[in-house]
């Protein structure tokens, strides 16, 4: 388990280092409320498509601090969570303490659920699998731990905004007018990219460590984009295998 020389995270196990060195702060700035992307637009509409899941088991694959995973099980799902940080799985864990939920955390890789098949009605992926390498091993894997007539939604980051030049074009009030992409088709590999929230004031951010991440955007639009999406009264599900059903929100 190794970066390459050149900065590069090119499987599931070096992916997983970077993000267990995020978790501390990540959790910290997006507890704080500075996660917006994800309280204000990536969230809310995941819960838009998400089927009635009252009374069935779920599988949370990368569930990080376990705030989607807390929403999952108030809509009355029984729910397990894996994510392969150590450091997420605590924190998540501290949580489940402080207001149980009766959610079941393991740190576990996507690509080797360590669950036997057909175990769950259904498993959910809330923009996280756009962050492993193995693309191919990780929708087999869900597919195999789902039962028959069950269901997989996921989403990940649309391509148009994940290019490898990216920039907030701003207004002299400092406000963002437009949003500047660039090598659209120049693919990525596992490049380490650093970043924060973009949300976090100044005098917070200061002394923080950013987050290492990397980007894997040649992973995304050849496979990604061959299931439908679905949601409300447009049912375009793409039957995978043995009925089990597989949907993505690109957001």
């Amino acid at each position: 388990m190794a970066c390459e020389p050149n900065g590069r995270a090119t499987n599931h196990e070096e992916v997983g280092r970077y993000w267990n060195e995020n978790a501390a702060v990540w959790t910290s700035l997006a507890r704080a409320g500075y996660d917006v992307y994800r309280d204000h637009l990536n969230t809310p509409a995941f819960f838009e498509f998400l089927p009635r899941v009252v009374g069935l088991s779920g599988l949370d694959i990368g569930c990080g601090e376990g705030h989607n995973t807390r929403l999952l099980a108030k809509r009355g799902a029984r729910v397990t969570a894996i994510d392969i940080s150590g450091v997420f799985i605590g924190y998540a864990q501290q949580s489940e303490e402080q207001e149980p939920l009766g959610i079941d955390y393991g740190i576990a890789s996507a690509v080797e659920l360590p669950f036997a098949d057909a175990t769950f009605d259904f498993a959910v992926g809330f923009m996280s699998f756009m962050d492993i390498p193995e693309t191919e091993r990780l929708l087999a894997e869900a597919h195999r731990v789902i039962k028959l007539g069950g269901f997989l939604q996921f989403s990940i980051e649309h391509p148009s905004f994940a290019t490898p030049h990216r920039r907030n074009l701003r207004n002299q009030e400092g406000r963002t007018y437009a949003i500047e992409v660039g090598d659209y088709f120049r693919n990525l590999h596992g490049e380490i990219t650093e970043w924060i929230f973009g949300a976090t004031p100044p005098e917070v951010e200061k002394g923080l460590r950013r987050f290492q991440t990397p980007r894997l955007t040649c992973r995304m639009p050849k496979l990604w984009l061959t299931f439908s999406t679905y949601g409300q009264g447009n049912q375009k599900n793409r039957k995978v295998a043995d009925q089990s059903t597989v949907s993505i929100a690109a957001l």
